[in-house]
């Protein structure tokens, strides 16, 4: 029991969980409220890139909506995580750049976790595995 605990598996458990919390948090605490109220984030949404409101909107909801599914079905993984990881690095660096490193530690965590997993890939529990045929 404890070599399987310990034994090749758990980087692979340990990149599911980081999936699934990570796609979880970033869906249940920015995507789901944003969809949910979308005029009212239409009309109060930062737009550091000028790219106008609802496109800057839109952009926020793919990131925030559709890449934490596909981040935790393991589905075209580090593909996924490159939107969430430019909108996170927009939002700390151009829109809360006074913010202390307390007040911005949810942002830099979930930089943290989707760089990880944009780095080590989905694992071998996900389907990009199983579309690879390995």
């Amino acid at each position: 029991m404890l070599k399987r605990f310990i034994g090749t598996s758990t980087p692979d458990a340990g990149l599911l969980f980081a999936r699934l919390a990570g796609a979880a948090l970033l869906l249940w605490v920015h995507g789901l409220p944003k969809l949910l109220h979308w005029q009212q984030e239409l009309a109060r949404i930062d737009d550091p890139l000028s790219l106008g409101r609802g496109v800057t909107l839109a952009c926020a909801l793919f990131a925030e909506v559709l890449c934490p599914f596909l981040i935790a079905a393991g589905l075209f993984t580090r593909l996924a995580c490159l939107p969430v990881l430019f909108l996170l690095g927009v939002s700390m660096v151009l829109v809360h750049p006074d913010w202390s490193i307390e007040q911005g530690q949810f942002g830099w965590l979930l930089l943290i976790v989707f760089g990880t997993i944009a780095l080590a890939g989905a694992g071998r529990w996900s389907l990009d595995r199983r579309l690879a045929g390995a």
